[in-house]
């Protein structure tokens, strides 16, 4: 597998709206693990695949809750609550705002292997799950921020002089 070129906020693909995956190819494995090993080498908790520069409906999340999802042309079916929280993309690095999200989220997609799923996600799962499948269709995180943006990186620095 190989690390891919995370796309940043400026890229247009960005805002593009993704096509639908129609079969499994060798193709698509190896982006699906291309995707897997670009995010956790950015220490990510999803990525999308159009944040690699592909528009295909495609998004891997790992939240460290013991299992990996891939979730291929993946659709919200309900949603439940709300939660409010930071969050941050690794195709906007350095910065992060808060976001309202529901706080139960149950999402249908197709697994690697092409069968139906069903994935239920609560709290940091739920809130994965939306910001990544708002890639899909050229969302980004910021356009839901409230109260603005801010940088991260220098709040570590910041709390590192203490």
């Amino acid at each position: 597998m190989a690390i891919r070129k995370i796309r940043v906020d400026g890229d247009d693909v960005l805002r593009k709206t993704c096509k639908p995956v129609d079969k499994m190819t060798d193709r698509i494995r190896t982006l699906i693990g291309d995707m897997y090993d670009t995010m956790y080498e950015a220490n990510g908790v999803g990525l999308a695949a159009p944040q690699v520069g592909i528009l295909k409906r495609i998004v891997v999340i790992d939240v460290c809750d013991g299992e990996a999802y891939t979730l291929i042309n993946p659709e919200i079916v309900s949603v439940d609550g709300e939660q409010v929280g930071e969050e941050g993309c690794l195709s906007l690095p350095g910065l992060s705002g808060q976001v309202t999200r529901p706080n139960h989220v149950v999402c249908k997609a197709l697994d690697i292997d092409m069968n139906e799923i069903i994935v239920e996600g609560e709290e940091l799962f739920a809130r994965a799950i939306c910001h990544e499948l708002d890639h899909l269709d050229g969302i980004l995180y910021k356009d839901k921020v409230e109260g603005g943006l801010h940088r991260v990186d220098m709040e570590i620095e910041e709390s590192n002089d203490k």
